[in-house]
């Protein structure tokens, strides 16, 4: 049985925003990415990622709001995570943040004003502004570890991937970090 004060995180909201690119200029977007990790594998390849307008095999996770240029009113992507619905066989979700690469190569401190907020209901869990990987092109934004059947616990932090495209980004961003 789940104790009412200890259910863990059970449903979360990861939303980024950035300001437009100046006018001329290519459009600046960026991606939010989640991958699965296997209990028996919770470090190796991802089960599965989820991100560009898609959602998880089973529904539990998926992009609510999907921009490629920043323009939209307020947060510009949205990703939901409805861990609690997660099958028993997922021990780890990583989720991080890509810079598309497709008109040139673009790191976070060419973004203008990155912002980061992570959710469960109307409690923030984090908040960041990419300040601390300013020359990466990818970042992991947050972790959450399944502990016991039930409960999951979540990780902040924000670690920085240099020189990496969506695509290689979704396949490295679960290894170990230092």
């Amino acid at each position: 049985m789940v104790n009412g004060l200890n259910k863990g995180i059970r449903k979360v909201e990861l939303a980024v925003k950035w300001d437009p690119s100046p006018s001329g200029t290519p459009a600046t977007d960026l991606d939010i990415v989640a991958a699965t990790y296997s209990t028996s594998a919770p470090y190796g390849e991802p089960a599965y990622v989820v991100y560009f307008d898609r959602r998880s095999p089973d529904g539990t996770i998926f992009l609510n709001r999907d921009s490629t240029d920043g323009k939209g009113f307020g947060w510009d992507e949205v990703m939901t995570l409805e861990l609690y619905r997660l099958d028993q066989r997922y021990a780890r979700v990583v989720v991080g943040v890509a810079i598309q690469q497709s008109t040139g190569p673009k790191s976070f401190v060419s973004v203008l004003n990155p912002g980061l907020r992570i959710r469960e209901g109307y409690n923030v869990l984090a908040q960041d502004d990419f300040g601390s990987v300013l020359g990466s092109t990818a970042a992991t934004v947050a972790e959450f570890v399944r502990e016991g059947d039930d409960k999951w616990v979540f990780h902040p932090g924000i670690h920085g991937f240099d020189d990496t495209d969506p695509t290689t980004f979704a396949r490295v961003m679960g290894s170990p970090q230092d």
